[in-house]
C-alpha cells in the first residue's frame, strides 16, 4: 500500500517536515509521479517489528529479579 507524505507523516507520528526531510534524504524510500512522492508502508515493517522485540526485551530486563549480593562479609 502507497501513502502520501501526510499519511506517512501521521502513520509514523512524526511532523510532515520531517517525513519530507528524510524522503530528500534516502532515509525513507519513495516514489515521485511528478506531483507528489508516494511511499511503500511495507518498509516500515521490519522497524516496527525491532521496535516491539526491544521493548520485550527491555520489559524482562526490568521485570528480572535483582540477585543477592556476592559481597557478604563473613566476620569470623
Amino acid at each position: 500500500m502507497y501513502m502520501t507524505i501526510q499519511e506517512t507523516a501521521e502513520f509514523l507520528g512524526m511532523p510532515i517536515q520531517q517525513v519530507q526531510k528524510y524522503v530528500w534524504e534516502g532515509r525513507i524510500r519513495a516514489v515521485h509521479d511528478g506531483e507528489q512522492f508516494f511511499i511503500n508502508q511495507s518498509q516500515f515493517d521490519n522497524y516496527f517489528n525491532e521496535l516491539e522485540t526491544l521493548k520485550k526485551q527491555i520489559e524482562d530486563y526490568l521485570n528480572e529479579p535483582i540477585p543477592p549480593d556476592r559481597d557478604i562479609k563473613d566476620e569470623d
